[in-house]
């Protein structure tokens, strides 16, 4: 008898709503991420989420480090919770070695 080995396959679409209105020219201009680099951050599933983020004055936002394949980087990205729900993209820079050690960890 005959055996045939099948194949799993995974996908996982991870969707989070960033609104980039308020964020996204300075984060250009001072960073050089754009808000697709940073929304690639973002969705990576193996992203660390700090909500909040632990350097945040208000406790509203959330830091992110994840990886951008556009840039082949990991980028720390800053979120704002919107009242309605979703975030406001606030910020986003090729994290710092802290960071990328936190994103490797996964902690």
């Amino acid at each position: 008898m005959q055996r045939s080995m099948g194949v799993c396959s995974r996908f996982v679409v991870v969707a989070i709503d960033v609104d980039w209105t308020h964020g996204a020219e300075h984060m250009q201009a001072n960073h050089k991420v754009t808000p697709e680099e940073a929304n690639e951050a973002v969705v990576d599933i193996d992203a660390v989420w700090f909500d909040p983020d632990p350097h945040s004055e208000s406790g509203r936002s959330v830091r992110v480090i994840g990886y951008s394949h556009s840039c082949q980087a990991v980028l720390t990205v800053i979120l704002v919770h919107r009242d309605e729900g979703g975030y406001w993209g606030a910020n986003g820079w090729e994290s710092n070695p802290s960071d990328r050690r936190r994103y490797e960890r996964g902690e």
